[in-house]
């Protein structure tokens, strides 16, 4: 939005008045949407039929069924498509050398349709012989057809997809159909073509390279057996070992096995000598226990106590016999005794064996370790050498594969295009280009928009398509919110011009005679009736002129009689010297019968529906320098729709005239708040022969609505101008 008169209104742009200006405008409209809408169907009608063919490629990995690619490789999908290489593809159905051959297969250069010389048009040469246009002629026959297939080609892929559409757009529809699928069947061509060429060369380049790399790895290998045998790095039935390497494992495994028996052998003779040393019986002790010398002392041992135990019946212990077994016996235990020293001898030196036998092994290991640490630095020199053999078998057998690739598609059909036709063209029955209907209807409807939008930037250039929006804070009112009602506005009648007549000068008081402002708390204010000579006519127009007024409101609840004064205030005004202007918004138009010309002026309701610009309704009056601003003769209703424009109609008068009164007639407060809301706008009440009860209503109605001057004028008269009489005393 944006401030008007000095920020005293905010305007917007009326979309209701926009779209009335079309609708008053709508002949015009539709005149030039059906003028606009029949050229383009006849041009349609005259251009020449054009029809389109469209073939589509779908791009994949193809191989021959029984190549013998495809039994020692399997198929690895069609990943190497991806979106470049589709694009790759469409260039390659663009390029020159592909349209050419298609050319020269069809003999395209006989028909005229590729050669543009062969009709050439008046504005063609024209161009020619000015130098916009370069010459055709100076271009050879086959750059000729290039150029013009070029125009009627189209290729693109199909979007989220591997497919091509090959589209040509030609006069004929069988060639439109021809040259899509003969582009498809030469690009096929092309590309398996290629295959196999590049099969053929990969063969011959392979062939030398195989022979050389068979020698390579003969000497590699020659080599490898060489250093190894040198080295004495000789395989062991392991994969991977030697027979240093071999040693050094059993070495090891054999000394953990004879560390563990000498362990063991020494824990056991530990337990033996343990056991004797403390008197502890020793058969509880198992190498004791085990031993078969043991077993028969034992059993012996056992006899003898048997027989002392049954000689104890019935003989002494100082007999003979049991003397004799008694002493057995002892004999017997010195027997276990000894019998257990030897046993703990026995397990003493197994445990020496075993130490002797460690000390052995480990002496042979630090041998073997010395021999696997320099076997290690020849193997170091032997896997470098076997990489060398490795890496040149590994790349001859790759060599290999590829040659047997390449010799296996080297034959016919053993190569086929990664591509195939899944939609061949078919010759078109219906005319791609003019589509006579569709033309028609773009051009009529672009020809509506265009029309629409010059109305629209005429009414918004003109300022009639303005309308002012909200009010400044020291505008607003502190009573409750307005219930606004339609101001009294009546339909134009035919009036007949009358001449005013001509009436004395009334007599005018020195001083110019106000009503007080009425309080809103007044509820019966009172009024003393007045001498007629203090509410006349050049009084008011001497105290507008002394306050300088800008905006004056005239109401008059008597009708035409208070407007004949309006009248008569704003000649008396201009008069004075001041530049006055006065709204006709009576429904009656009695001010613009007395000052305009004509009836037919443009006025305030065609301003306020937006049917003419600002400066052509305002009139000079006919028998004064005054100004008017007449009825004018549109429609009331439509007019009352935009009365919110009438307050900046009233700031832009403001900032040009010196006084602006708007004669209203019999209105009442609630209209005269819709005419505006300013708090120093002055209230004039035209009443001549009006009642004091109905003065004194009005006066404390404007009051109440936050008015804070009224002005009462109740003298009558119809001065004329020039008339100076209305100053004497």
């Amino acid at each position: 939005m944006s401030g008007v008169n000095d920020g005293h209104q905010d305007v917007d742009i009326d979309l209701g008045g926009l779209f009335r200006a079309i609708w008053r405008r709508r002949g015009r409209v539709l005149l030039a949407t059906v003028a606009f809408g029949g050229l383009a169907f006849i041009g349609a009608n005259l251009m020449s039929p054009e029809y389109q063919g469209e073939a589509r490629l779908l791009i994949e990995s193809r191989q021959a069924e029984f190549s013998g690619a495809n039994q020692a490789q399997p198929q690895t999908g069609d990943s190497q498509f991806d979106e470049s290489g589709i694009s790759s593809q469409v260039q390659v159905l663009r390029s020159a050398d592909l349209i050419k051959q298609v050319a020269r297969e069809m003999k395209l250069y006989e028909l005229p349709e590729f050669d543009p010389t062969t009709n050439p048009s008046a504005i063609s040469d024209v161009l020619v012989m000015l130098g916009i246009k370069k010459n055709p002629l100076d271009l050879p026959p086959e750059e000729r057809v290039l150029k013009e297939f070029q125009k009627k080609l189209q290729v693109y892929q199909v979007e989220k997809s591997r497919v091509i559409a090959m589209q040509f757009t030609s006069e004929d529809p069988k060639l439109a159909a021809a040259i899509p699928n003969a582009m498809a069947k030469v690009f096929l061509s092309l590309q398996s073509g290629a295959k196999l060429d590049s099969n053929s060369e990969a063969s011959r380049w392979l062939e030398p390279e195989i022979a050389n790399l068979r020698e390579k790895v003969r000497d590699a290998e020659a080599k490898v057996a060489d250093y190894r045998a040198s080295s004495d790095l000789l395989l062991t039935g392991e994969t991977g070992g030697t027979f240093a390497t071999k040693q050094l494992n059993d070495i090891s495994t054999e000394l953990a096995r004879v560390r563990g028996e000498r362990a063991n052998a020494d824990a056991r003779a530990e337990n033996v000598r343990t056991a004797l040393a403390s008197g502890r019986a020793v058969d509880s002790l198992n190498d004791v226990v085990a031993s078969p010398m043991i077993q028969r002392l034992k059993e012996t041992e056992s006899n003898i106590q048997g027989q002392i135990a049954d000689l104890s019946t019935t003989l002494l212990d100082g007999h003979p016999r049991l003397k004799g077994l008694k002493s057995q016996l002892q004999g017997i235990r010195t027997q276990i005794l000894s019998e257990t020293r030897k046993i703990l001898g026995s397990l003493e030196n197994e445990a020496n064996v075993s130490q002797l036998r460690e000390r052995q092994l480990i002496a042979q290991l630090n041998t073997l370790k010395a021999n696997s640490a320099k076997a290690g630095e020849d193997e170091v020199g032997l896997r470098a050498l076997e990489r060398e053999a490795t890496a040149q078998r590994q790349l001859l057998e790759t060599y290999l594969a590829r040659y047997r690739e390449a010799t296996s598609r080297s034959g016919e059909n053993a190569a086929p295009a990664d591509a195939r036709v899944i939609s061949q063209a078919v010759e078109p029955t219906e005319v791609s280009f003019p589509k006579v209907l569709p033309i028609t209807i773009v051009a009529a409807f672009a020809s509506f928009l265009v029309s629409c939008v010059v109305i629209m930037l005429s009414e918004l250039f003109s300022g009639r398509a303005l309308r002012p929006v909200g009010r400044r804070q020291d505008e607003m009112f502190d009573d409750e919110p307005l219930d606004i009602q339609p101001l009294d506005v009546q339909p134009v009648r035919e009036t007949v011009f009358r001449p005013v007549p001509e009436q004395a000068a009334p007599i005018v008081a020195r001083e110019p005679v106000v009503a007080a402002a009425v309080a809103p708390e007044l509820a019966e204010p009172e009024i003393a009736e007045p001498e007629e000579d203090d509410f006349s006519i050049a009084s008011v127009a001497d105290h507008l002129s002394a306050d300088d007024v800008r905006v004056a409101i005239s109401v008059s609840p008597a009708g035409d009689e208070g407007s004949v004064n309006a009248v008569a205030l704003a000649r008396m005004v201009a008069e004075e010297g001041r530049k006055i202007v006065l709204i006709d918004l009576t429904g009656s138009a009695c001010p613009t019968r007395l000052m305009a010309q004509t009836a037919d002026l443009a006025g305030i309701t065609n301003l306020l529906v937006g049917e003419v610009p600002f400066t052509e309704t305002i009139h000079a009056d006919r028998l004064s320098d005054a100004h008017i601003i007449p009825q004018g003769d549109a429609d009331p209703v439509l007019a009352m729709r935009g009365i919110e424009r009438l307050q900046m109609i009233i700031d832009a008068l403001s900032n040009a005239y010196d006084t602006v009164l708007i004669e209203c007639g019999p209105a009442d407060v609630n209209a005269i708040r819709r005419v505006t809301r300013a708090r120093d706008t002055k209230i004039i009440i035209s009443a001549p022969a009006v009642g004091n009860e109905e003065i004194i209503e009005l006066i404390t109605g404007f009051g109440e609505a936050g008015f804070g001057e009224i002005v009462l004028m109740t003298g009558t008269g119809y001065p004329q101008p020039g008339n100076s009489g209305r100053r004497a005393a």
